[in-house]
């Protein structure tokens, strides 16, 4: 099997998944624009070859590569990056080389497009909030805020994160989002809907079915963190609820989504909602059809005592997996902004949680405005220790 790994250098830990793919034989070809030396020792012995182009946004250079790696090898299986980033250019890549075991450019726009996710979760029957598209124009968003009520979201119907996603509490700064927003044709407007926001992330085979489960827990929303700086503090593990792993099936099953690592979010609802659900049931936000970002995986790692690295090879390899999980836990991500002071130092931090810290390093600028500048990560047994880690480590002065 020849697989062909887009960017696996970065995020830095996905030399992971091309060390399992090696593990079950498959041919890793790297393909990037980060200099060979650059590369982790781990991802260098992961990959069978690696091809530097001088940019991955230049895709003439990136197909020259795949192409060049596809007349040494024989024909490309598999092309992925796992990164939402380039989930475009994946798509385009497998159609332009017939490689049949992704998401191809006629189907992207189901799970790049807020707008067209909608259409999916009413086929699947999955609750979701409300939306208008911008392009419809300001009397079309003006009806629709005098139906579902103030405050409202506005987002970019292709992004990633949180980028560009504001809150609109009245009429008047609805009308200056359609005078101040560079082309609003490209956002979308939902009702705004309250509650914890929660995940739930799988690894799916051929038949989209979980080979693995876990679920993500956020207190803050991430739009929030990012537009009001706060502190980033979640947790991986802890009993799934029936409800959440019911729609998170679905879901996969409604997108028609197969053989992928997914993140697929959820608002808990905090009080009833008319057309929704009573307060506790989960209703969709959006579908990512890539791992979660940042170091999650490693989280789930140790919230699960398993290694979704090699579940994800093991699906890629054989579309199955023996891998085992073991005693479960409760992983806990807390960071601290430089412009920030604290109550407690980074010295403190790492002395009263010296023996569960599993993870303690600077986030690289690129992520830091959604996951903070310094993170720390421990592994606890219970949600009452994360409650107090979170608030050990975010307390400022």
């Amino acid at each position: 099997m020849n697989f062909v790994f887009i960017s696996p250098h970065f995020p830095h830990t996905y030399w992971e998944f091309c060390d399992r793919l090696k593990r079950n034989g498959v041919n890793v070809l790297g393909i990037a624009d980060a200099p060979y030396e650059s590369l982790s020792d781990g991802l260098k012995g992961a990959l069978t070859e690696y091809y530097r182009v001088d940019s991955l946004e230049d895709y003439d250079q990136v197909y020259r590569a795949v192409a060049f790696l596809a007349f040494k090898y024989g024909r490309i299986d598999w092309i992925e990056s796992n990164n939402e980033y380039w989930l475009e250019q994946d798509a385009r890549l497998r159609t332009d080389f017939n490689v049949c075991s992704g998401i191809k450019s006629d189907r992207i726009r189901f799970i790049k497009e807020k707008s067209e996710m909608k259409r999916f979760y009413a086929e699947g029957h999955i609750p979701t909030a409300r939306q208008v598209h911008a392009a419809n124009g300001l009397q079309a968003a003006e009806a629709f805020a005098a139906e579902a009520g103030f405050p409202l979201i506005s987002k970019p119907d292709k992004g990633v994160g949180a980028s560009g996603t504001r809150k609109i509490h009245n009429l008047e700064e609805l009308r200056d989002f359609f005078g101040t927003t560079p082309d609003p044709d490209n956002y979308v407007i939902e009702e705004f809907i309250t509650g914890d926001i929660v995940s739930y992330d799988a690894i799916v085979n051929s038949a989209g079915d979980p080979l693995y489960e876990s679920m993500t827990a956020w207190p803050p929303s991430i739009m929030d963190i990012v537009n009001k700086q706060l502190d980033l503090a979640y947790c991986v593990g802890g009993e799934m609820p029936e409800g959440l792993r019911e729609l998170g099936r679905r879901t996969v099953k409604a997108f028609g989504v197969t053989s992928r690592f997914v993140h697929l979010e959820f608002f808990c609802l905090d009080r009833d909602r008319e057309g929704l659900g009573r307060a506790g049931d989960f209703v969709a936000l959006e579908v990512n059809m890539r791992p979660p970002g940042g170091y999650t995986p490693d989280m789930m790692n140790y919230a699960c005592s398993t290694d979704v690295y090699k579940i994800w090879a093991d699906m890629v390899a054989f579309d199955s997996s023996l891998t085992q999980q073991g005693e479960p836990h409760f992983c806990a991500y807390a960071s601290q902004r430089d412009i920030f002071s604290y109550r407690h130092s980074h010295e403190e931090v790492k002395a009263r949680y010296a023996d569960a810290m599993v993870m303690c390093e600077r986030m690289p600028d690129i992520l830091s405005g959604a996951m903070g500048n310094q993170m720390y990560t421990v592994k606890l047994n219970s949600r009452a220790e994360v409650d107090e880690f979170f608030a050990f480590v975010t307390e400022r002065v």
